[in-house]
């Protein structure tokens, strides 16, 4: 089994480079998802929320209300580790348990946004790098995500530099390109990641 660590800046394009290594094969561990399913309605993780931050944070469907709960825990460092302290080990339980279901021969993709600005380059057998020019991330937030262009620019910001995600990449999808392009890139990546599998 292989286990690649797949990330790229917000608006370079990450998740149709994930889509694509599906379709090829891979075995897609998608962090956000995660996240989201430990604390779904009815969950252990949901009522661990709770008992921290109080009813507030449910909405009136009894789903987790995520702008309040943002609201609290992104302003305040203490809360926000609170609130990691409960989900971070249940999505690495639930990615462990995933990649252990996984066949022997398996490329298993782990999509994680931010794996340079966490330091988890060293958890996966290679990583995968998603790069883009900053200037087409930020026409891309802008045209098709409808953000500002002040609101894409912090949230660029916010995250590791372009030459800090290329720093720990072992392999670098360049994805300045049309789709066409892209799908052609990606499966040369494939080709590399299932000869690593076969040969480590």
């Amino acid at each position: 089994m292989l286990s690649v660590g797949l990330t790229g800046g917000i608006g370079a394009g990450k998740s149709e480079v994930s889509r694509l290594l599906v379709e090829h094969g891979a075995v897609l561990i998608d962090a956000d998802r995660i996240a989201r399913e430990v604390v779904a309605p009815g969950t252990s993780g949901l009522a661990s929320v709770v008992a921290a931050f109080g009813e507030e944070v449910l909405a009136e469907d009894g789903g987790l209300d995520r702008p309040k709960l943002g609201s609290i825990v992104f302003s305040d460092p203490e809360k926000l580790a609170v609130l990691n302290s409960i989900v971070h080990p249940l999505v690495g339980e639930r990615s462990r348990a995933l990649e252990e279901a996984a066949t022997e021969d398996a490329v298993v993709v782990h999509d994680v946004p931010l794996l340079t600005e966490n330091g988890l380059a060293q958890l996966y057998d290679l990583v995968v790098v998603v790069d883009t020019d900053p200037a087409t991330q930020l026409d891309r937030l802008v045209r098709l995500r409808g953000m500002t262009e002040q609101d894409a620019r912090a949230r660029m910001a916010a995250q590791a530099t372009r030459e800090q995600r290329r720093a720990i990449a072992d392999l670098i999808v360049d994805n300045d390109v049309p789709l066409e392009e892209l799908r052609r890139r990606v499966k040369e990546v494939w080709a590399e990641l299932v000869r690593r599998a076969h040969t480590e």
